[in-house]
């Protein structure tokens, strides 16, 4: 999802792409706009996200104030609670949301399915795509 969003959003703006754990405050301020995506687990983002954001939060504070953000969520069966989760972490930061949250849901319900690999749709990976097709266009033309 996230490389479908980067890949997209390239052709428009320049792109960084970094995983929760490679993240740093200095990225953050680095950059005019945000997509943060993320797996639900056990009804809350991710343990990498969620240090992500620990880890980040105070030192960006009051400097990336008005910044456009999106969100992808990949969810077993629901996303709502991760979705409200970066949105409440979001507001904290006074980021503008420029779309409400993508929630793409796997369906997976066994142990099994949970621990497999996720294959994600085409025509979601193209919802991907246009996402940070978009933010990258809002970004290049001004509008956000």
């Amino acid at each position: 999802m996230a490389e479908a969003a980067a890949e997209a959003a390239r052709a428009e703006a320049d792109t960084i792409l970094k995983t929760a754990d490679q993240a740093e405050p200095e990225d953050m301020l680095a950059a005019d706009g945000y997509i943060f995506c993320a797996p639900e687990n056990l009804a809350a983002i991710s343990g990498l996200m969620k240090e992500f954001f620990d880890r980040c939060y105070y030192s960006v504070l009051g400097l990336i104030e008005g910044r456009p953000y999106a969100q992808m969520i990949c969810a077993g069966s629901d996303g709502a609670n991760a979705a409200r989760q970066i949105a409440r972490i979001a507001t904290g930061w006074r980021l503008k949301e420029v779309q409400p949250p993508l929630i793409i849901c796997t369906h997976a319900q066994t142990p099994e399915a949970i621990m497999a690999e996720k294959t994600i749709p085409d025509d979601q990976i193209e919802t991907c795509r246009e996402i940070g097709a978009a933010l990258a266009a809002g970004l290049s033309l001004g509008v956000f």
